[in-house]
Parts: structure tokens; sequence; C-alpha cells
């Protein structure tokens, strides 16, 4: 269910759905994918000047529309663990549940 003052079938709404329908694929509970996606949608919001009121946190840095909905992959330490070892899942790797973090960043460069 969007968030509330999400009116059906304007961009918000789509923006909400298709959050939602990313985080399922990506493996999320119907829960989880519903709470990061209003919360994407809650913060976007904010930054556009939509809602009535915004905390400093969603205002400042990048939106998640222009990071792509990823928060990390193109800092130091690169993708998380649980990110290589859903690539490991897809590409069907053996293994690599006992993978570290370095040798399934490995395993998926190499398989892909």
């Amino acid at each position: 269910m969007p968030p509330r003052g999400v009116k059906k079938g304007s961009k918000r709404d789509r923006q909400y759905k298709h959050i939602k329908k990313s985080e399922k694929e990506a493996g999320r509970s119907t829960k989880r994918a519903e709470e990061i996606a209003a919360r994407a949608v809650n913060k976007e919001k904010a930054r556009s000047g939509e809602s009535k009121t915004s905390s400093r946190s969603s205002t400042r840095g990048r939106s998640a529309s222009s990071r792509g909905g990823k928060q990390s992959g193109s800092g130091p330490g690169g993708r998380t663990r649980e990110q290589l070892y859903n690539d490991a899942k897809k590409l069907g790797i053996e293994g690599r549940s006992k993978m570290s973090k370095n040798e399934l960043q490995k395993a998926v460069a190499g398989a892909s």
C-alpha cells in the first residue's frame, strides 16, 4: 500500500509499485519490499517539496533515483557480500555459501 498522500495513478504511485516489484525480485518479503518502497517514495517527496515536513537526512545527499536505488557498489568496499552472493546464486555458482566476499567477487566476475 503506497504511503499516505500518494494518489492512485500518480508518478509516486508508479514509482512505489516499481520499487516494490524490484525489491520482490531481489528476494525481499512483501512486507519488507513495501517498507523500502514507501521510504524511498517519501524521501523523493521530501526532496521535491511535495511533503509538508521533511527531515534533514531526507534532503541531503544524492537521491535514490540518482543512485539507481543502490547505496553500495561504488564506494571503497564495492558491492556488499549479500549482493555478490545473490549474483552468484543467479549465476548458479556452486559453493557460494562458504565463499568470502573476495572469493565471491572473483567468482561472479569470472562467470559473467
